[in-house]
């Protein structure tokens, strides 16, 4: 069993938010993949369904992004987990708009629902790392990361998020190159192959014959 969990803020006024790229990712992965009905547990919205061989549950906190880690560590202890069966999808300032890398374990780089996953369930976690981008100053990070996406976000936004269906079953296996492959698919697919329509055969026709006589040829010559 797997446990991903999505970080955000609860309530209408933060769903749009850059911060809650967390929630859109396993909202869309449980509306995707016939995920069962998102239900109250754990100081969240939980729901479970299946990728390829493993079950899948996931998880939404309901404590605000600075609480986070209690409802994980709470659904962790329940379903008797370690950090190696948790993933957790979140917004991050360092990467540019719309990509995306998987990382295991490290430091939580000042996030605050990080901070909190580490505090209740150590660093020993999968990171799915959906880039938003940087403001380009510090003092206006706050600001950035709960003003809703840009309408020129929404393309690559919805590149993503689809592509990360794509290959959630790979990442449930493990397979972290494959799942960032069917992402990329989607940013940038293939360039349809070119037809290469075959050339007119060229028919060289053969020299026309010579009807003349040896007498004719013979005056000819001479002519």
């Amino acid at each position: 069993m797997k446990l991903w969990i999505g970080l955000g803020n609860p309530g209408v006024k933060y769903t749009g938010n850059r911060h809650n790229i967390g929630f859109m990712a396993v909202e869309r992965v449980a509306d995707d993949h016939g995920f069962s009905p998102w239900r109250a547990k754990f100081q969240g919205q939980i729901c479970e369904g299946r990728l390829g061989r493993e079950k899948v549950l996931l998880l939404k906190p309901t404590t605000f992004m600075n609480l986070s880690g209690q409802a994980v560590g709470e659904a962790m202890r329940f379903y008797k987990l370690t950090p190696d069966d948790i993933t957790v999808f979140h917004d991050e300032l360092d990467l540019a708009p719309g990509k995306v890398r998987v990382k295991q374990g490290g430091g939580h780089a000042g996030h605050n629902g990080l901070r909190s996953m580490h505090a209740h369930i150590g660093a020993d976690y999968t990171r799915v790392r959906l880039g938003i981008g940087h403001p380009g100053h510090k003092d206006r990070v706050a600001h950035y990361v709960l003003s809703d996406f840009a309408k020129a976000d929404q393309n690559w936004l919805d590149d993503v998020l689809r592509g990360i269906c794509d290959g959630v079953a790979k990442l449930a296996d493990g397979d972290a190159p494959g799942f960032m492959n069917a992402i990329g698919l989607r940013m940038k697919p293939p360039a349809a192959k070119r037809i290469e329509h075959p050339k007119p055969l060229v028919t060289i026709g053969k020299p026309d014959e010579d009807t003349r006589t040896s007498m004719q040829k013979l005056m000819d010559k001479f002519t």
